[in-house]
């Protein structure tokens, strides 16, 4: 793989110079090391559609969904356009691959409002504050892992509005409930100290540094277990960090929030992705269908529930 080491040195640096978070450049990487792999030792400006069809072919082989293709992809093109910008390479083949269509309005994973309460009744310990916040954050606020991570201590300003750095790097502005912005203040009052005396990071871990994306994950996960522990109907289903964003979305729309402001405290760039949370409340359904059931023909005027099957 030493073949290709300069391209790649190339670019971490180019999307180090485009703002990337470490995040998505990890992510890139490992994807661009996959397919580079796939082709060894074939030169970069000797593979062209055929390869890269082919090594996203091997990918749905392995069980590689629509989402984790199209990531894949998105990798591939997004390096050789590094190498185009850079001068190394003529022409981007990935361009013109066409990504797969992705199932839509798929609905989320989510957890009910009595559910949310139950998993923040047995918050306590050395860190209560600070975990409750971090959840509080996910769960009423609809804040991503990685925006988490990010927060800084002046993001949180006087008047309890908290300043978010989102994907592609955009900021947005959530003002913040009352009682959130409590949480959030009792959690700055009992902050670990800093190992470093400029660490701005809102959030502290024991040892001192900013709290990993992992170990905010860990936090969540360990109060998702002790939720299943008194709750059997939710062991089937999968919890994560990312469900207390999906249950906060699913809150906002059942409580009559336009979509046009869900998505801008969601922090998403098309409208296409909110919309999946227009679909998640089969109440809302009956409802609308009980609105048509006296006009079916022939059950106007006869008691339907006698005729039920039983």
């Amino acid at each position: 793989m030493d073949t290709y080491e300069s391209e790649l040195r190339l670019f971490s640096m180019w999307m180090k110079n485009r703002g990337m978070t470490k995040a998505t450049q990890h992510a890139y990487l490992c994807d661009t090391r996959s397919f580079l792999h796939s082709i060894y030792p074939a030169s970069l400006d000797e593979v062209g559609k055929v390869e890269m069809m082919g090594y996203l072919s091997q990918a749905r082989e392995r069980g590689a969904g629509d989402e984790s293709r199209n990531r894949k992809l998105s990798s591939i093109r997004t390096f050789y356009k590094s190498l185009v910008e850079m001068d190394r390479l003529h022409l981007n083949p990935a361009a013109v691959i066409a990504k797969s269509k992705q199932e839509k309005n798929r609905i989320p994973v989510y957890l009910e409002e009595d559910q949310l309460e139950a998993l923040f009744e047995p918050m306590e310990g050395k860190y209560a504050a600070r975990n409750m916040a971090i959840l509080c954050l996910m769960a009423y606020a609809g804040l991503r892992v990685g925006e988490i991570h990010r927060l800084n201590r002046q993001d949180l300003t006087q008047d309890g509005s908290l300043h978010v750095l989102g994907k592609g790097r955009k900021w947005r502005i959530i003002p913040l409930p009352d009682i959130l912005h409590v949480h959030m203040r009792q959690a700055l009052e009992e902050r670990i100290e800093p190992n470093k005396s400029k660490e701005e990071a809102f959030f502290v871990s024991q040892f001192g540094r900013r709290l990993s994306i992992r170990m905010i994950q860990a936090i969540a996960e360990e109060m998702f277990a002790k939720l299943k522990q008194k709750n059997p109907d939710l062991h089937a289903k999968k919890l994560s960090s990312h469900k207390l964003r999906h249950s906060f979305a699913t809150m906002q729309i059942r409580s009559g929030t336009d979509i046009r402001t869900l998505q801008e405290l969601l922090g998403h760039s098309s409208i296409e992705t909110t919309q999946i949370y227009t679909h998640v409340d089969n109440k809302q359904l009956k409802h609308a269908m009980n609105n048509i059931s006296g006009k079916i023909p022939g059950l106007r005027h006869r008691d339907v529930r006698e005729e039920m099957p039983t």
